[in-house]
């Protein structure tokens, strides 16, 4: 459903998961003051409400949105978090820079979290415009934070629902 009928965060149920899980979030520092520390706080409030322990969410920060995939990639590595929030704004612009950074970015989580066996989310706003990504991150369209954390979150019950599950052959 397009962001244009429904609020990016609106009717999502707190989730209570059986394990303390650590997370980390990889912000973007561009466009920092204008929209991601928004969409950083919304998803640590999310985390935070849905029963991950604030001492075990981890935030730290890439210079811009390309730089998130090798970032998550390094944080991972070194502190082994059991799910990982990508969180940018690539605005499009004149050229087709956008298209391309959000393409990689996109490709890469999803190789990241193949890879790790570990979710990977991808939380980077693709705008058209500055006004856009305001009404995403706290604005008329909600706050993408929460969402990216409820996906994040979603996928750790998912695993918790599997732990006990066997294969049948």
């Amino acid at each position: 459903m397009s962001s244009k009928t429904k609020k990016l965060d609106e009717n999502y149920i707190p989730i209570k998961l059986k394990k303390k899980y650590s997370v980390a979030i990889v912000v973007s520092e561009y466009y920092f003051d204008e929209v991601t520390r928004s969409l950083s706080e919304a998803a640590i409030s999310t985390l935070i409400e849905n029963s991950i322990p604030e001492k075990n969410i981890s935030v730290y920060f890439v210079p811009g949105a390309f730089e998130l995939t090798a970032g998550t990639q390094m944080i991972y590595e070194s502190i082994k978090p059991d799910i990982v929030l990508a969180l940018g704004c690539v605005i499009k612009g004149a050229t087709d820079h956008d298209k391309y950074i959000n393409h990689s970015v996109a490709q890469g989580l999803t190789q990241l979290s193949i890879l790790y066996k570990t979710p990977f989310i991808f939380g980077v706003l693709t705008p058209n415009s500055m006004k856009e990504a305001k009404e995403r991150s706290g604005g008329k369209h909600g706050n993408k934070g929460i969402e990216v954390a409820m996906a994040g979150i979603k996928m750790l019950q998912l695993q918790e629902q599997l732990a006990g599950t066997k294969r049948v052959k």
